[in-house]
């Protein structure tokens, strides 16, 4: 009766990330983006908070109140808490309506495995999804498409730095330092050198008849962590192939699988290794 009065109007599609979730409704846009976390209490083993409100708990809690990033990587490290945080958003995103089965379209990571495939679709059923298709998050971004301190990829063009406050983990009191954008830069290094290297294999692997496309028009960068000031320049000096940033990065890979909603012609196509991964009731 749903679908035949009003087509896909509880239908989502979710960025289902390691810091961050983002939520799409037909119709609406994001409705939810929220942090991956859930505060769970250890001594009841109850939710206590999700997303933005568990985040607020961080160090604010007592001890018997645990804050867990239940994605690792982009997949599934720990399934009971991600099937939670999926029940809370999606029910977030239906202005809390909890008898609403919709049909959902999740961005997952290029690498997973049968198995953590699996594993998020069956996460989603148990958050009362009645069909799941999973879609590729690079795909999905191709389709859709700052940090706030000091970090950046690449030498800026003006040194910075600014005061940042925390606890001396040696005194085990409250300090203020001054920390500069080199030292982040410093910092970010390991991370930043995975990220070019795995570019580069893929450069290496691409076909020659995808090689000349991809030097004409160049890599988009995605995702949060694309708003890591220079990292497109990083790319570039390191590739020699031209580098841009997707209008909104953070949000690409919501918007794409959004925009698959409204045609599951498109889903089809592009779907997990051209056929679409779904079970439905």
């Amino acid at each position: 009766m749903r679908n035949l009065f009003n087509p896909f109007s509880s239908d989502l599609a979710i960025d289902l990330g390691t810091a961050n979730t983002l939520v799409y409704a037909k119709g609406k846009g994001i409705v939810v983006s929220e942090p991956s976390i859930v505060a769970i209490n250890k001594v009841t083993n109850k939710v206590e908070a999700v997303g933005k409100e568990a985040k607020e708990m961080l160090g604010r809690t007592p001890g018997n109140i645990v804050a867990i990033r239940p994605m690792k990587d982009g997949v599934i490290a720990d399934f009971e808490v991600t099937e939670k945080m999926l029940q809370h958003f999606i029910k977030k995103a239906h202005n809390g309506r909890s008898w609403v089965s919709p049909r959902v379209v999740i961005g997952v990571p290029g690498e997973i495995t049968q198995v953590e495939r699996r594993a998020v679709e069956d996460a989603a059923y148990r958050a009362k999804a009645s069909k799941v298709y999973l879609v590729a998050e690079a795909m999905a971004a191709a389709i859709g498409a700052g940090l706030p301190e000091l970090g950046s990829a690449f030498p800026i063009d003006e040194e910075l730095q600014m005061e940042i406050k925390g606890r001396n983990l040696i005194e085990g009191v409250p300090r203020t330092i001054a920390i500069t954008d080199e030292e982040v830069r410093e910092a970010l290094a390991d991370p930043i050198t995975t990220i070019v290297n795995a570019v580069r294999v893929a450069l290496e692997r691409t076909p020659p008849e995808l090689s000349a496309d991809i030097a004409e028009r160049g890599i988009v960068l995605t995702g949060g962590g694309a708003l890591l000031k220079g990292l497109d320049r990083r790319l570039m000096h390191e590739t020699g192939v031209p580098v841009s940033l997707a209008e909104n990065p953070l949000s690409s890979v919501a918007l794409g699988a959004g925009k698959m909603l409204a045609d599951f012609g498109l889903l089809s196509r592009v779907g997990w290794e051209n056929t679409i991964i779904h079970h439905g009731l």
